[in-house]
């Protein structure tokens, strides 16, 4: 009741906008929707693939044009804006949005569907490939918004309020976890009875790597990020030997990976994702720097506070001898 009268002008009665702080971020989602839509039913047309992972991929865009276009429309009239603008159905509309937008990035992005990407991984439609993704990344910001501005709840104050480099850490596991799916999938396609078991041996020897690399970096991710929110903390030399074992590892599958004879050679997820962890890995080595710099500062500052300070916050060399008992003199 109260939403409904401040979109109302008590001296004119006239009725006011009253749009959605998130207003912009929900056109950009309606354009992503809409370039993601129109590119997947072009991609249909033109492969004249009418397979059951085509069939979902229009559906899901189709779903998001719908809500998100709802969502716009109401936005844009001042009764419609007051039945979603920092309401519960704003909030189940981003989570919905969200959940089918997983679903579209999964299928469009997979080299099994040649929808985006080919069978090679490479990009073959780089509307279809960018902007599923624009509107996935689009989707997760709307919610942490929504969260922050209804609830209160600032999701990315509290990673980084909860331990230090947890942020970094969770981006690192995400990575880790589509390299080692990118891998796997090309592995499968490409090495031992799979639809295109043409490849040459070195190709798949670097397609097993990457799936190694993904599967050790997920544990290890796994391990500090569950560590770090169950007691929002991990003993820092564990921290810092992942961090170093992490970058190795993701240096020589950046190295592996996206060379000639890689399965991440084209421009795809499993290229893009491999140097995403590399990056957040060399990042987490600066933290871990940079953590151990203050922190070994600190200490030596408190050292050196306790030898000059006495008892009563006195340096011990100012204290007049005259002020010590007979019983302290030798």
């Amino acid at each position: 009741m109260s939403n409904i009268i401040n979109t109302i002008n008590l001296q004119t009665g006239e009725a006011l906008a009253n749009r959605s702080p998130r207003f912009i971020q929900w056109v950009a989602f309606l354009i992503f929707s809409v370039v993601t839509l129109a590119s997947t039913v072009e991609q249909r047309k033109y492969s004249g693939q009418n397979t059951n992972h085509t069939a979902w991929a229009v559906l899901f865009t189709s779903v998001i044009f719908t809500l998100s276009l709802i969502a716009v429309g109401m936005q844009l009239h001042p009764i419609g804006s007051t039945l979603i603008v920092g309401t519960k159905s704003e909030g189940i509309t981003i989570a919905v949005l969200l959940c089918f937008w997983v679903g579209t990035v999964s299928i469009i992005s997979n080299p099994r569907n040649n929808l985006a990407v080919d069978t090679e991984g490479a990009v073959d439609n780089g509307n279809l490939y960018y902007f599923s993704w624009a509107g996935f990344i689009c989707s997760v910001m709307l919610l942490v918004n929504y969260l922050r501005a209804v609830f209160g709840v600032d999701l990315a104050g509290e990673l980084r309020n909860r331990s230090e480099r947890l942020t970094t850490w969770s981006a690192l596991l995400a990575s880790q976890l589509v390299v080692m799916g990118s891998s796997a999938s090309m592995h499968d396609m490409n090495c031992f009875g799979g639809t295109n078991a043409d490849k040459h041996p070195t190709y798949c020897a670097r397609a097993m790597f990457g799936i190694v690399v993904g599967v050790m970096g997920t544990l290890m991710c796994l391990a500090v990020v569950g560590m770090k929110i169950a007691s929002s903390s991990v003993p820092f030399l564990m921290e810092c030997a992942f961090a170093i074992a992490l970058t190795l590892l993701n240096a020589f599958a950046v190295a592996f990976l996206t060379s000639p004879e890689g399965p991440g050679m084209p421009l795809g997820n499993l290229y893009y994702f491999s140097w995403i962890s590399l990056v957040c890995s060399a990042l987490l080595i600066a933290g871990c720097f940079e953590t151990f710099k203050s922190g070994g500062s600190a200490a030596t500052n408190a050292d050196s506070a306790g030898v000059q300070m006495g008892e009563n916050g006195l340096k011990t060399d100012d204290i007049p001898v005259e002020d010590l008992d007979e019983d302290d003199h030798i």
